[in-house]
């Protein structure tokens, strides 16, 4: 399993990465593979300011809808628009090309609450 350690985790299975106040967000190489083929990522918050652990949207897999959780408060300024065309690239590239979302970060207090991808692979049982 692909766990990048340069990236922050969190327990709803977000990965996290950022760059000064804005954060870019993705689900995991783990999560992706537990929900299988994935169909449609629908996320409707674009623009919005949002609060840590608020949905931001959903992914679709061929067995199951799933919601996807905000890592960090912030306003959503930035959808993957190339998912709308191949939302199985969350399932081939998810920290890359299956990235969802970009945040800028309104309370940056928040980072230190993320997991190291050590302490995301004891979550998991990795």
């Amino acid at each position: 399993m692909n766990l990048p350690s340069e990236l922050k985790y969190t327990k709803d299975h977000e990965w996290v990465t950022i760059e000064d106040d804005v954060a870019t967000v993705g689900i995991t190489d783990f999560a992706q593979g537990e929900l299988g083929d994935i169909v449609y990522v629908e996320v409707e918050t674009l623009d919005e300011t949002l609060d840590k652990d608020e949905v931001f949207g959903t992914v679709e897999a061929v067995k199951t809808v799933s919601d996807l959780f905000l890592p960090l408060s912030g306003e959503i300024i930035a959808f993957n628009e190339g998912l709308e065309e191949e939302p199985e690239k969350v399932n081939t590239d998810p920290y890359g090309e299956g990235w969802m979302i970009k945040i800028k970060i309104s309370d940056a207090s928040q980072i230190e609450e993320l997991l190291s991808a050590d302490a995301y692979k004891e979550l998991i049982g990795a």
